[in-house]
């Protein structure tokens, strides 16, 4: 369900789990941050960004976790985070009811997860190489429950069709789990990618092909399968391609950020 500003993830989530996804409308920042950018550090007015945080606050039951997000694997429990603190983490968990997990993204994968039985909820920044280094095999083991109770929702980023990454990125994947190399195709080095596809065969695979298109939304899936986690929804849609509705930092470079976040409501 999307509205001027925000969505609600679509997803089986239990009644007292809640989880709200902001998009770029809706705020008052200026070009190139307009206009909900909730971010701090990317150079928008701070006058802009806190009435912006003010804005989404009137959705929430309290001030959310924000965190400093590092490309880490690091997550934290946000009932044990102080008001005035920003922790160095790339995720946070909760099992207290009004305890808000958030993660900012313009591109990389937020990802939302909680239990059947609605008592733990997590939000992850999932990156390329935090899924790389396996940050939501330790965002399951962190929720200590397991993985087949779980469910996930995958938030906007970028997509397969515009996610441009070298050699090294597909390798570092490979180099870990076989199952990545399926989550990467050549990169169109001709009118067609059908036509890059084959030519990069023609030449001998992957070593001489020198940029590949990667699926993370597929990353991020495999990566939750392998932490037990079969009830995956969301996964779709490009934040580089749908410049209206989200922030891309690779289209656009200086700009603004979304935030991703879950919630336990009260019994």
């Amino acid at each position: 369900m999307s509205s001027r500003g925000w969505q609600r993830p679509d997803w089986p989530a239990p009644t007292r789990v809640r989880s709200l996804i902001t998009e770029r409308e809706g705020g008052v920042s200026v070009a190139p941050y307009d206009s909900l950018n909730l971010a701090a550090h990317v150079g928008d007015d701070p006058l802009a960004v806190a009435e912006n945080r003010r804005r989404l606050a009137g959705h929430l039951p309290a001030s959310p976790c924000w965190l400093e997000q590092v490309h880490g694997t690091t997550l934290v429990d946000a009932a044990g985070v102080g008001r005035a603190e920003v922790p160095v983490a790339d995720g946070a968990f909760a099992r207290v009811p009004g305890v808000v997990c958030a993660v900012m993204t313009a591109d990389c994968l937020p990802v939302l997860l909680c239990d059947q039985s609605g008592s733990v909820v997590a939000a992850v920044h999932a990156g390329w190489r935090g899924l790389q280094a396996g940050i939501l095999e330790r965002a399951v083991a962190a929720m200590a429950v397991p993985g087949e109770r779980l469910l996930a929702y995958l938030g906007p980023a970028i997509g397969a069709q515009a996610f441009e990454v070298g050699n090294e990125v597909r390798s570092a994947f490979v180099a870990v789990h076989q199952e990545a190399a399926a989550a990467f195709l050549p990169a169109p080095q001709s009118p067609s990618l059908d036509e890059g596809v084959a030519a990069a065969r023609e030449r001998g695979g992957e070593q001489l092909v020198g940029k590949w298109l990667a699926d993370i939304y597929l990353l991020a899936r495999q990566g939750l399968r392998r932490a037990g986690v079969n009830a995956v929804f969301g996964g779709s849609g490009c934040t580089l391609q749908e410049a209206k509705r989200y922030f891309s930092y690779r289209r656009d470079g200086v700009t603004g950020r979304m935030a991703s976040l879950i919630w336990l409501a009260d019994d």
